[in-house]
Protein backbone atom coordinates (compact mmCIF):
# COMPACT_ATOMS: atom_id res chain seq x y z
CA UNK A 1 0.00 0.00 0.00
CA UNK A 2 1.27 3.42 -0.86
CA UNK A 3 0.20 6.69 0.49
CA UNK A 4 0.09 8.32 -2.88
CA UNK A 5 -0.18 6.85 -6.31
CA UNK A 6 -2.48 7.23 -9.22
CA UNK A 7 -2.12 3.59 -10.09
CA UNK A 8 1.36 2.81 -11.31
CA UNK A 9 4.67 4.59 -11.29
CA UNK A 10 4.59 5.40 -14.99
CA UNK A 11 5.51 7.97 -17.56
CA UNK A 12 3.62 8.79 -20.68
CA UNK A 13 1.18 11.01 -22.50
CA UNK A 14 -1.32 13.49 -21.17
CA UNK A 15 -4.91 13.18 -20.04
CA UNK A 16 -7.19 16.00 -21.02
CA UNK A 17 -5.58 19.01 -19.34
CA UNK A 18 -3.64 16.98 -16.79
CA UNK A 19 -0.03 16.04 -17.61
CA UNK A 20 0.43 12.35 -16.91
CA UNK A 21 3.76 12.99 -15.19
CA UNK A 22 1.89 15.13 -12.69
CA UNK A 23 -1.06 12.75 -12.36
CA UNK A 24 1.23 9.87 -11.58
CA UNK A 25 3.38 11.72 -9.08
CA UNK A 26 6.45 11.75 -11.33
CA UNK A 27 7.25 15.30 -10.31
CA UNK A 28 5.68 18.66 -10.94
CA UNK A 29 6.28 22.36 -10.67
CA UNK A 30 9.78 23.52 -9.93
CA UNK A 31 11.65 20.25 -9.73
CA UNK A 32 10.41 18.58 -6.58
CA UNK A 33 11.38 14.92 -6.50
CA UNK A 34 8.87 12.27 -7.60
CA UNK A 35 5.97 11.67 -5.25
CA UNK A 36 6.63 8.04 -4.37
CA UNK A 37 6.22 7.14 -0.70
CA UNK A 38 7.89 3.99 0.48
CA UNK A 39 6.20 0.66 -0.16
CA UNK A 40 4.84 -0.93 2.98
CA UNK A 41 4.52 -4.58 3.86
CA UNK A 42 1.02 -5.76 2.91
CA UNK A 43 0.55 -6.78 6.52
CA UNK A 44 2.07 -3.67 8.08
CA UNK A 45 0.96 -0.08 8.60
CA UNK A 46 2.38 3.35 7.88
CA UNK A 47 4.61 4.67 10.63
CA UNK A 48 4.31 8.36 11.46
CA UNK A 49 7.42 10.45 11.12
CA UNK A 50 7.56 11.26 14.81
CA UNK A 51 5.46 10.63 17.88
CA UNK A 52 2.06 12.31 17.66
CA UNK A 53 2.07 15.48 19.70
CA UNK A 54 -1.19 17.02 18.53
CA UNK A 55 -3.96 16.68 21.11
CA UNK A 56 -6.24 13.83 20.07
CA UNK A 57 -9.80 14.67 19.18
CA UNK A 58 -12.51 12.31 20.27
CA UNK A 59 -13.55 10.23 17.27
CA UNK A 60 -16.59 7.99 17.01
CA UNK A 61 -15.56 4.37 17.24
CA UNK A 62 -18.08 3.49 14.55
CA UNK A 63 -19.08 5.16 11.33
CA UNK A 64 -22.25 4.17 9.52
CA UNK A 65 -22.34 3.87 5.77
CA UNK A 66 -25.25 5.70 4.12
CA UNK A 67 -27.79 2.90 3.68
CA UNK A 68 -29.69 4.73 0.96
CA UNK A 69 -26.72 5.89 -1.08
CA UNK A 70 -26.85 5.88 -4.84
CA UNK A 71 -23.83 3.60 -4.88
CA UNK A 72 -25.60 0.97 -2.77
CA UNK A 73 -28.71 1.15 -4.94
CA UNK A 74 -26.71 0.93 -8.15
CA UNK A 75 -24.68 -1.98 -6.81
CA UNK A 76 -27.84 -3.82 -5.83
CA UNK A 77 -29.21 -3.38 -9.34
CA UNK A 78 -25.95 -4.60 -10.84
CA UNK A 79 -26.13 -7.67 -8.65
CA UNK A 80 -29.40 -8.63 -10.30
CA UNK A 81 -28.23 -8.45 -13.90
CA UNK A 82 -25.16 -8.98 -16.00
CA UNK A 83 -22.78 -6.06 -16.51
CA UNK A 84 -22.64 -4.65 -20.03
CA UNK A 85 -19.66 -5.87 -22.01
CA UNK A 86 -16.63 -3.76 -22.87
CA UNK A 87 -14.21 -4.89 -25.56
CA UNK A 88 -10.80 -4.44 -23.90
CA UNK A 89 -8.89 -5.08 -27.09
CA UNK A 90 -5.98 -6.66 -25.22
CA UNK A 91 -5.21 -9.98 -23.60
CA UNK A 92 -1.93 -8.79 -22.10
CA UNK A 93 -0.05 -5.62 -21.17
CA UNK A 94 3.49 -4.62 -22.06
CA UNK A 95 5.21 -3.43 -18.89
CA UNK A 96 8.56 -1.65 -18.82
CA UNK A 97 10.62 -2.71 -15.81
CA UNK A 98 12.05 0.51 -14.39
CA UNK A 99 14.99 -1.31 -12.80
CA UNK A 100 16.12 -3.59 -15.65
CA UNK A 101 14.86 -1.56 -18.61
CA UNK A 102 13.30 -4.68 -20.09
CA UNK A 103 9.74 -4.92 -21.41
CA UNK A 104 7.66 -7.90 -20.23
CA UNK A 105 4.42 -9.11 -21.79
CA UNK A 106 2.06 -9.93 -18.93
CA UNK A 107 -1.42 -11.49 -19.36
CA UNK A 108 -4.24 -9.31 -18.04
CA UNK A 109 -5.25 -11.46 -15.07
CA UNK A 110 -1.62 -12.07 -14.12
CA UNK A 111 -1.05 -8.31 -14.15
CA UNK A 112 -4.09 -7.67 -11.94
CA UNK A 113 -2.83 -10.26 -9.45
CA UNK A 114 0.56 -8.56 -9.35
CA UNK A 115 -0.99 -5.12 -8.99
CA UNK A 116 -3.13 -6.20 -6.04
CA UNK A 117 -0.13 -7.88 -4.41
CA UNK A 118 2.01 -4.75 -4.80
CA UNK A 119 -0.54 -2.12 -3.90
CA UNK A 120 -2.81 -3.34 -1.09
CA UNK A 121 -2.26 -5.26 2.16
CA UNK A 122 -3.43 -8.84 1.68
CA UNK A 123 -5.19 -8.78 5.05
CA UNK A 124 -7.66 -6.24 3.68
CA UNK A 125 -11.12 -7.60 2.91
CA UNK A 126 -11.42 -9.56 -0.33
CA UNK A 127 -14.00 -7.08 -1.67
CA UNK A 128 -11.48 -4.26 -1.11
CA UNK A 129 -8.86 -6.28 -2.98
CA UNK A 130 -11.30 -6.67 -5.85
CA UNK A 131 -11.89 -2.91 -5.92
CA UNK A 132 -8.13 -2.33 -6.01
CA UNK A 133 -7.76 -4.84 -8.83
CA UNK A 134 -10.50 -3.24 -10.90
CA UNK A 135 -8.87 0.16 -10.41
CA UNK A 136 -5.55 -1.31 -11.58
CA UNK A 137 -7.15 -2.85 -14.66
CA UNK A 138 -9.10 0.28 -15.56
CA UNK A 139 -6.06 2.50 -15.34
CA UNK A 140 -3.87 0.04 -17.26
CA UNK A 141 -6.46 0.02 -20.07
CA UNK A 142 -6.62 3.82 -19.97
CA UNK A 143 -2.86 4.05 -20.29
CA UNK A 144 -2.80 1.45 -23.07
CA UNK A 145 -5.18 3.65 -25.07
CA UNK A 146 -3.06 6.73 -24.36
CA UNK A 147 0.02 4.97 -25.70
CA UNK A 148 -1.83 3.87 -28.81
CA UNK A 149 -2.78 7.48 -29.51
CA UNK A 150 0.42 9.22 -28.41
CA UNK A 151 3.31 6.81 -27.77
CA UNK A 152 5.97 7.81 -25.29
CA UNK A 153 9.39 6.72 -26.64
CA UNK A 154 10.71 6.44 -23.10
CA UNK A 155 8.41 3.44 -22.59
CA UNK A 156 10.13 1.49 -25.39
CA UNK A 157 6.83 0.30 -26.82
CA UNK A 158 5.34 -0.63 -23.45
CA UNK A 159 1.91 0.38 -22.23
CA UNK A 160 3.31 1.64 -18.93
CA UNK A 161 6.16 1.09 -16.51
CA UNK A 162 6.40 -0.47 -13.08
CA UNK A 163 9.12 -1.51 -10.66
CA UNK A 164 8.42 -5.12 -9.66
CA UNK A 165 11.65 -5.54 -7.71
CA UNK A 166 10.58 -2.72 -5.39
CA UNK A 167 6.90 -3.72 -5.36
CA UNK A 168 5.81 -0.57 -7.15
CA UNK A 169 2.78 -0.93 -9.38
CA UNK A 170 3.14 -4.64 -10.02
CA UNK A 171 5.05 -7.65 -8.74
CA UNK A 172 5.50 -11.21 -9.97
CA UNK A 173 4.12 -14.27 -8.19
CA UNK A 174 7.68 -15.32 -7.36
CA UNK A 175 8.42 -11.95 -5.75
CA UNK A 176 5.10 -11.98 -3.90
CA UNK A 177 5.71 -15.45 -2.48
CA UNK A 178 9.16 -14.42 -1.32
CA UNK A 179 7.72 -11.27 0.21
CA UNK A 180 4.95 -13.06 2.11
CA UNK A 181 7.17 -15.88 3.31
CA UNK A 182 5.32 -18.37 5.51
CA UNK A 183 1.99 -16.76 4.54
CA UNK A 184 2.63 -17.09 0.81
CA UNK A 185 0.04 -19.78 0.06
CA UNK A 186 -2.68 -17.97 2.01
CA UNK A 187 -1.79 -14.60 0.49
CA UNK A 188 -1.55 -15.74 -3.11
CA UNK A 189 -4.77 -17.75 -2.94
CA UNK A 190 -6.62 -14.68 -1.64
CA UNK A 191 -5.05 -12.42 -4.26
CA UNK A 192 -5.98 -14.83 -7.06
CA UNK A 193 -9.55 -15.06 -5.79
CA UNK A 194 -9.87 -11.26 -5.92
CA UNK A 195 -8.15 -10.95 -9.29
CA UNK A 196 -10.42 -13.50 -10.95
CA UNK A 197 -13.34 -11.09 -10.59
CA UNK A 198 -11.40 -7.81 -10.76
CA UNK A 199 -9.61 -8.68 -14.00
CA UNK A 200 -13.00 -8.75 -15.73
CA UNK A 201 -14.47 -5.55 -14.27
CA UNK A 202 -13.69 -2.25 -15.98
CA UNK A 203 -14.71 1.25 -14.86
CA UNK A 204 -15.86 3.45 -17.73
CA UNK A 205 -16.70 7.10 -18.26
CA UNK A 206 -18.57 7.81 -21.47
CA UNK A 207 -17.57 4.38 -22.73
CA UNK A 208 -13.82 4.65 -22.07
CA UNK A 209 -11.65 3.31 -19.20
CA UNK A 210 -10.94 5.84 -16.46
CA UNK A 211 -7.68 7.03 -14.94
CA UNK A 212 -8.51 5.44 -11.59
CA UNK A 213 -6.57 7.38 -8.96
CA UNK A 214 -6.25 5.93 -5.48
CA UNK A 215 -4.54 6.66 -2.18
CA UNK A 216 -4.05 5.05 1.21
CA UNK A 217 -6.18 7.14 3.61
CA UNK A 218 -8.24 10.25 2.94
CA UNK A 219 -8.56 13.18 5.31
CA UNK A 220 -12.22 12.24 5.81
CA UNK A 221 -13.41 13.32 2.37
CA UNK A 222 -11.66 12.57 -0.89
CA UNK A 223 -10.23 15.40 -2.99
CA UNK A 224 -11.25 16.65 -6.43
CA UNK A 225 -8.75 16.15 -9.25
CA UNK A 226 -8.69 19.87 -10.01
CA UNK A 227 -7.16 20.58 -6.60
CA UNK A 228 -4.27 18.18 -7.20
CA UNK A 229 -3.48 18.36 -10.91
CA UNK A 230 -4.17 20.78 -13.74
CA UNK A 231 -7.91 20.36 -14.14
CA UNK A 232 -11.03 18.44 -13.16
CA UNK A 233 -12.01 14.90 -14.03
CA UNK A 234 -15.74 14.18 -13.82
CA UNK A 235 -15.26 10.87 -12.00
CA UNK A 236 -12.71 12.18 -9.46
CA UNK A 237 -14.97 14.35 -7.31
CA UNK A 238 -14.97 14.77 -3.51
CA UNK A 239 -16.94 12.05 -1.74
CA UNK A 240 -17.46 11.16 1.90
CA UNK A 241 -14.92 8.81 3.44
CA UNK A 242 -15.49 9.75 7.06
CA UNK A 243 -14.66 6.26 8.27
CA UNK A 244 -11.01 6.94 7.38
CA UNK A 245 -10.68 8.84 10.66
CA UNK A 246 -10.80 5.44 12.36
CA UNK A 247 -7.62 4.28 10.63
CA UNK A 248 -4.72 3.62 12.97
CA UNK A 249 -2.46 5.82 10.88
CA UNK A 250 -4.97 8.57 10.09
CA UNK A 251 -2.89 11.16 11.97
CA UNK A 252 0.83 11.74 11.83
CA UNK A 253 3.19 14.49 12.93
CA UNK A 254 6.32 15.73 11.19
CA UNK A 255 8.81 17.97 13.01
CA UNK A 256 11.40 19.90 10.99
CA UNK A 257 14.07 22.31 12.11
CA UNK A 258 14.34 25.69 10.39
CA UNK A 259 17.67 24.60 8.93
CA UNK A 260 16.11 21.45 7.43
CA UNK A 261 13.39 23.53 5.80
CA UNK A 262 15.90 26.09 4.56
CA UNK A 263 18.02 23.39 2.91
CA UNK A 264 15.02 21.79 1.21
CA UNK A 265 13.66 25.15 0.03
CA UNK A 266 16.94 26.55 -1.27
CA UNK A 267 17.59 23.31 -3.17
CA UNK A 268 14.48 24.23 -5.19
CA UNK A 269 15.49 27.83 -5.72
CA UNK A 270 13.21 29.25 -3.02
CA UNK A 271 14.45 32.33 -1.15
CA UNK A 272 13.74 32.55 2.58
CA UNK A 273 14.16 35.65 4.73
CA UNK A 274 16.19 35.44 7.97
CA UNK A 275 13.00 35.70 10.07
CA UNK A 276 11.43 32.23 9.85
CA UNK A 277 8.10 33.61 11.09
CA UNK A 278 7.66 34.99 7.56
CA UNK A 279 8.32 31.76 5.72
CA UNK A 280 4.84 30.20 5.48
CA UNK A 281 1.46 31.64 4.60
CA UNK A 282 -1.51 29.39 3.77
CA UNK A 283 -3.50 30.95 0.94
CA UNK A 284 -6.17 28.40 0.08
CA UNK A 285 -7.71 25.19 1.43
CA UNK A 286 -10.22 22.97 -0.37
CA UNK A 287 -13.63 21.92 0.99
CA UNK A 288 -12.09 18.48 1.57
CA UNK A 289 -9.60 20.14 3.98
CA UNK A 290 -6.49 19.80 1.81
CA UNK A 291 -4.16 22.77 1.46
CA UNK A 292 -4.25 23.83 -2.19
CA UNK A 293 -2.09 26.99 -2.13
CA UNK A 294 0.60 27.97 0.32
CA UNK A 295 3.41 30.48 0.14
CA UNK A 296 6.88 29.38 1.15
CA UNK A 297 9.36 32.23 1.02
CA UNK A 298 9.15 33.91 -2.36
CA UNK A 299 7.13 31.16 -4.10
CA UNK A 300 3.54 29.99 -3.93
CA UNK A 301 3.21 26.21 -4.08
CA UNK A 302 0.37 23.75 -4.22
CA UNK A 303 -0.25 21.77 -1.08
CA UNK A 304 1.04 18.65 -2.79
CA UNK A 305 4.23 20.41 -3.88
CA UNK A 306 4.92 21.42 -0.29
CA UNK A 307 4.02 17.94 0.85
CA UNK A 308 6.58 16.44 -1.52
CA UNK A 309 9.19 19.02 -0.61
CA UNK A 310 8.91 18.44 3.15
CA UNK A 311 8.06 14.74 3.13
CA UNK A 312 4.56 15.06 4.59
CA UNK A 313 2.12 12.17 4.21
CA UNK A 314 -0.71 14.38 2.96
CA UNK A 315 -1.56 17.93 1.95
CA UNK A 316 -4.23 17.98 4.66
CA UNK A 317 -2.21 19.56 7.45
CA UNK A 318 -2.00 22.36 9.95
CA UNK A 319 1.18 23.94 11.30
CA UNK A 320 2.55 24.90 14.68
CA UNK A 321 5.84 25.47 16.50
CA UNK A 322 7.67 23.49 19.15
CA UNK A 323 10.37 25.81 20.35
CA UNK A 324 12.26 26.77 17.21
CA UNK A 325 11.02 23.77 15.22
CA UNK A 326 8.10 23.67 12.78
CA UNK A 327 5.45 21.02 13.46
CA UNK A 328 3.09 19.70 10.78
CA UNK A 329 -0.05 17.91 12.00
CA UNK A 330 -1.13 15.74 9.11
CA UNK A 331 -4.36 13.84 8.38
CA UNK A 332 -4.60 11.00 5.91
CA UNK A 333 -1.96 9.58 3.59
CA UNK A 334 -1.75 10.33 -0.12
CA UNK A 335 -3.09 12.90 -2.57
CA UNK A 336 -6.65 12.07 -1.56
CA UNK A 337 -8.25 11.57 -5.00
CA UNK A 338 -10.29 8.54 -6.02
CA UNK A 339 -10.35 5.31 -4.05
CA UNK A 340 -9.31 5.37 -0.41
CA UNK A 341 -7.75 1.98 0.18
CA UNK A 342 -8.43 2.13 3.90
CA UNK A 343 -11.95 3.34 3.18
CA UNK A 344 -12.52 0.48 0.77
CA UNK A 345 -11.51 -2.02 3.44
CA UNK A 346 -13.83 -0.39 5.98
CA UNK A 347 -16.78 -0.37 3.57
CA UNK A 348 -16.19 -4.04 2.74
CA UNK A 349 -16.14 -5.00 6.41
CA UNK A 350 -19.48 -3.25 6.81
CA UNK A 351 -20.98 -5.41 4.07
CA UNK A 352 -20.34 -3.43 0.87
CA UNK A 353 -19.25 -5.39 -2.19
CA UNK A 354 -16.54 -4.18 -4.52
CA UNK A 355 -19.02 -2.75 -7.01
CA UNK A 356 -20.59 -0.57 -4.32
CA UNK A 357 -17.13 0.56 -3.22
CA UNK A 358 -16.14 1.57 -6.75
CA UNK A 359 -19.44 3.34 -7.41
CA UNK A 360 -19.00 5.27 -4.18
CA UNK A 361 -15.46 6.51 -4.78
CA UNK A 362 -15.66 7.13 -8.54
CA UNK A 363 -18.49 9.51 -9.45
CA UNK A 364 -21.01 8.58 -12.16
CA UNK A 365 -18.93 5.78 -13.66
CA UNK A 366 -20.29 2.70 -15.40
CA UNK A 367 -19.10 -0.78 -14.51
CA UNK A 368 -18.61 -3.15 -17.44
CA UNK A 369 -17.51 -6.73 -17.98
CA UNK A 370 -14.22 -6.75 -19.84
CA UNK A 371 -14.07 -9.20 -22.72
Amino acid sequence: MKGDLLMLMMTGASILVIPIAVVLGTGEGFGIAPDSPQMLSPSSSVVANVQQTQPEEEENSQQELPSSSQAAAASAMLGEEELPEYEMGVTSFKILDETTGEVAVVPVEEYVRGAIAAEMPVDYHTEALKAQGSAALSYALWHHLQQQQNPDPNLKGADFSADPSNRLGYMTEEAAREFYGDRADYAWEKICEAAQEASRTVMLWEGEPIAAAYHAISAGMTEGAENIWDGPLPYLQPVDSGWDVLAEDYKSTTVLTPEEIRQKAEAQGITLLPNDETWFEEEERSPSDYVTRIRLGNKTLTGNQLRQLLGLRSASFTMGRQGKNFVFYVRGYGHGAGLSQNGADYMARQGADYKEILLHYYTDITLARGV
